[in-house]
């Protein structure tokens, strides 16, 4: 079924957000191959490789740096060997693959980016919701606030992007609470603007707490919440919106038409 699984390949995989239910039918597929597994053991969980191959060696990545880690993969692909460099949520979000690709494509070594589910997808799964509601917002931003790992580029602050209507779906910026606070306050944001935290969301201690924008940088630090957190922004996250049902899609509206639906005529 699908694509072989190729020795020799180095397999980047999102293994999503936390379930090990969430993995592609792909990324786990691969996972059962292969002969050697980097992962980042404070993000993935274990129980994504109960059913790798007895031989198969696990590694953590927590503790190495980028040279450790491609040399590692190199390696372990010119000997032959099917390689799986596992990563949390999707790798193309705040993944750190380019660094990993760039190299490997200097090295010759084969690879396959595998996507997975992002974290933001599962928090707006969790709370039942949708983060693109007609005539209230469009548009979702997937941003972060500047950090000492990856600086944020000349005209990337969050600020900007809390002027518009879009849906902000806030990445490695939970010990930075203030700061995304301050910033979407001084882009004008009303402080009644629904927010959702979601502290290991679908992991078994996972944290979903609904706020507002005024009450944000509390509800954080009396949920002692410092790290893994998805946290989203905007008036698509109303939980008033779940009872109103006033902002419907025309996409299944009787009188919407299209190629594979005729008008319902009116009786």
């Amino acid at each position: 079924m699908g694509k072989p699984v190729e020795r020799g390949t180095v397999y980047l995989i999102g293994a999503g957000p936390g379930d090990a239910e969430l993995i592609t039918l792909r990324g786990s597929r691969i996972l059962r191959q292969a002969d050697w597994i980097l992962y980042a053991s404070s993000l993935v969980s274990e129980e994504l490789f109960e059913e790798v191959k007895p031989e198969a060696r696990l590694l953590s990545s927590a503790e190495m740096h980028l040279d450790e880690i491609v040399t590692a993969m190199v390696e372990q692909a010119r000997k032959g060997r099917v390689v799986a460099r596992v990563h949390s949520g999707d790798p193309s979000i705040y993944g750190a693959i380019l660094e990993q690709v760039v190299r490997l494509r200097r090295e010759g070594i084969p690879f396959e980016i595998i996507p997975g589910v992002s974290a933001a997808f599962a928090a707006a799964a969790r709370i039942g919701s949708e983060l693109t509601v007609p005539e209230i917002s469009q548009t979702v931003v997937f941003t972060r606030t500047g950090g000492r790992a990856s600086p944020l580029p000349p005209g990337g602050e969050l600020r900007k992007w809390a002027r518009d209507s879009a849906t902000l779906a806030l990445f490695l910026s939970a010990a930075l609470v203030d700061r995304v606070v301050a910033e979407l306050r001084e882009a004008g944001m009303a402080e009644d603007t629904p927010v959702v935290i979601a502290e290991k969301v679908t992991w078994p201690e996972e944290q979903v707490i609904h706020t507002t924008l005024a009450e944000l940088s509390r509800e954080m630090r009396a949920a002692k919440i410092t790290r893994q957190a998805m946290i989203l922004v905007g008036r698509a996250l109303d939980p008033s919106l779940l009872e109103s049902g006033e902002h419907r899609s025309r996409l299944y509206d009787p009188g919407h038409t299209h190629l594979f639906r005729k008008r319902v005529k009116s009786p």
